[in-house]
């Protein structure tokens, strides 16, 4: 099981505040907590899909993993041949060598790749900027990432401009993998696709993963996409973790009234089925200014009091299962079967 891998890195307490600025001497009113006390662990060699509304603050997690954003409070942890990296410590100016063992997938397929490069100079930049590679010795490493991800290396010096979204996307991926990091943060990597270029890329994901030993904190909005790459899901909502759990747990017996309304959404595979949609009112409140309580109490059709008074804290409810509602003990809420191609605790493919 995934909780018997070593862990690769964990973050504690993890806060990002965004400072509201007024006036024409720029003071500051307000913050945007867009992310407000995020604990979450990842191990080697696994996928950990973080789900959520646009809002939720999923991205902003990812960039703090990355140190592309800094942190407002809180600790990261990398575990690195023994030692352990507290990188909420390290200054930005020493952060290349962590730089060199995680990467980033990025939504947009084509504005995330530079149109005035070709896919040698785009898939070769990694290692032109950490000396690892020049001249021929870079070519021969682009071409053998472009054989990795599934593209004819006779097209190394064509533009972006010249590839479909699909290709373009392996192009996004050769890079990510030009530095064989061991964990790489995907946000989003498949919601500009269409749906048959989305299973190409998940499959290609996923063997990548098993070829190389890498860790995904794999970054969605949509569960049934989530399911075919991860091993566990954490669900995000208004800058927290309201739950996580293994991917067939929290599929089949979800224990937050959120997670119950995601998984209302996946479509039905089957026509005779019974489940109906969760409309959840309104929108996510505003970071800048969170309900009291439970946050997710205002659009909660269970809410009651103590909801509204007191906020729930991340506890085990079951083994590997963690959830924040004070009713997670006597709700009975509605779950689906994890889609085909689903992957349990244990990194199997789920064939029914």
């Amino acid at each position: 099981m995934s909780d018997d891998r070593p862990v690769l890195l964990e973050a504690t307490g993890l806060k990002k505040y965004f400072p509201i600025q007024r006036g024409f001497f720029r003071r500051t009113v307000g913050y945007v907590r867009a992310v407000d006390g995020v604990d979450l662990v990842i191990h080697e060699g696994e996928t950990l899909g973080l789900v959520g509304e646009s809002g939720s603050g999923k991205t902003t997690v990812g960039r703090l993993i990355l140190r592309a954003t800094d942190v407002t409070e809180g600790t990261i942890r990398f575990h690195r041949d023994g030692q352990v990296l507290d990188l909420t410590r390290v200054p930005r100016s020493q952060l290349r060598e962590y730089r060199r063992e995680t990467s980033v997938i990025f939504q947009d397929p084509f504005s995330s790749l530079d149109p005035r490069m070709t896919v040698l100079d785009i898939v070769g930049e990694p290692l032109r900027i950490h000396g690892i590679a020049s001249g021929d010795e870079l070519r021969r490493r682009v071409r053998e990432l472009l054989q990795l991800v599934g593209l004819r290396v006779q097209h190394m010096n064509r533009y972006p401009y010249a590839f479909s979204g699909g290709q373009r996307q392996r192009i996004g991926i050769a890079r990510a993998l030009a530095l064989r990091p061991r964990l790489i943060v995907a946000d989003e990597p498949v919601s500009a696709l269409d749906v048959s270029i989305q299973a190409q890329v998940l499959n290609l994901l996923r063997s990548l993963q098993q070829q190389f030993n890498l860790a995904y904190l794999f970054i969605s909005h949509d569960l049934a996409v989530v399911s075919h790459v991860s091993q566990r899901v954490a669900v995000m909502y208004l800058g927290s973790i309201v739950e996580t759990a293994p991917v067939d747990a929290l599929y089949s017996t979800p224990r937050h009234p959120y997670t119950e309304a995601l998984l209302s959404a996946i479509p039905k595979s089957d026509p005779d089925e019974t489940r109906s949609r969760i409309i959840l009112p309104g929108d996510i409140p505003n970071p800048a200014d969170p309900p009291t309580g439970c946050r997710f109490h205002p659009r909660c059709r269970y809410a009651r009091d103590i909801c509204r008074a007191e906020r729930p804290v991340l506890r085990e409810i079951a083994p590997r299962h963690q959830v924040a509602c004070h009713l997670a003990d006597e709700l009975r809420l509605t779950g689906v079967a994890a889609p085909a191609g689903a992957q349990n605790a244990h990194g199997i493919e789920q064939t029914g």
